[in-house]
């Protein structure tokens, strides 16, 4: 029913009945029951099995190294990426050069192809020299001594990571109006300040979701490390387990459970971020969402 607001005519909208939606819904729902009622029935799965190794020793073991991977090399990937994004933008030709090399190569070859090379690497260079091209080595360190397969992952997967992570803050970076680097220039603000007060914060916004996402795929990507091999991370810890006991299945939906877990707590955490530095822009609560329409503005003439 029309309301009367100071002699004004307002419509109060009522909402359209969708039988349709509800038929959906209902169908999805029986669809969604019947697959939880046959997994959870079904016996091949063991779920015994799954709740005795569940939070056993060795599969905990295994968790804790695939999370200690996944940090490491997020931590060294998004500071590679930092690095690379602003060397990209700088105006000298060489660090721009060697950011674009940098960025080509690890984001053209596959990361399994690059985790093999990592692998191989005592084998391809038995010895690393530092020092002065075309000189006498200050320090030669033999490889195999210090970079073991834990190591070989570890910079295997942060820098095919950085590559990645460069394009997304670089991406951030030129999201905020050019405007506000010339301002800040005027009052004199280093180059460096002004990333860090003015243009990272705002940038945050843009980068948060997808470096989210990264560290999401990150988790799972840690699964290709047992080609260095790396034979502790969660999936190859899993998989073996599994196939010693000739029960694969269950062993690899304990991994799976695991996997789900840690992804949830990570969306969690990127959800309050993105909110910690979305503020100002979140639109939900605009004061037109329920807004009623004034007749004035209508023609409602036949």
């Amino acid at each position: 029913m029309a309301q009367l607001i100071d002699g004004v005519e307002l419509i109060t909208a009522k909402p359209v009945p969708r039988p349709g939606r509800w038929a959906s819904a209902l169908i999805v729902t029986l669809m969604t029951l019947a697959l939880i009622h046959g997994l959870v029935t079904n016996p091949n799965f063991q779920w015994g099995v799954v709740a005795q190794w569940l939070f056993s020793k060795t599969i905990i073991s295994g968790v804790a190294y695939t999370l200690l991977l996944t940090a490491l090399a997020m931590i060294m990937g998004t500071a590679l990426a930092v690095s690379m994004a602003i060397m990209r933008q700088s105006i000298n030709p060489i660090l721009r050069g060697v950011a674009t090399a940098y960025i080509w190569f690890f984001r053209g070859t596959p990361i399994y192809t690059q985790l093999i090379f990592w692998s191989l690497l005592p084998t391809l260079c038995p010895h690393i020299s530092l020092g002065i091209p075309f000189a006498p080595p200050f320090v030669t360190v033999d490889t195999a001594t210090y970079f073991t397969p834990f190591w070989m992952a570890f910079l295997g997967l942060g820098l095919n990571e950085g590559a990645y992570l460069a394009e997304i803050i670089r991406a951030g970076l030129l999201s905020v109006d050019h405007g506000q680097w010339e301002a800040a220039t005027a009052l004199g603000m280093p180059r460096s300040l002004i990333l860090r007060r003015i243009i990272l914060p705002q940038a945050m916004r843009v980068i948060v979701p997808p470096i989210g996402n990264e560290t999401i795929s990150m988790l799972k990507t840690t699964s290709l490390v047992s080609v260095i091999p790396y034979t502790l991370e969660l999936s190859y810890v899993a998989s073996h387990k599994g196939q010693s006991l000739f029960r694969p299945i269950p062993l690899l939906i304990t991994a799976a459970i695991w996997y789900l877990v840690i992804t949830t707590i990570l969306m969690w955490i990127q959800s309050h971020i993105e909110n910690h530095f979305g503020k100002g822009f979140d639109r939900k609560h605009s004061p037109s969402t329920h807004a009623h329409v004034d007749t004035r503005f209508l023609d409602v003439t036949p």
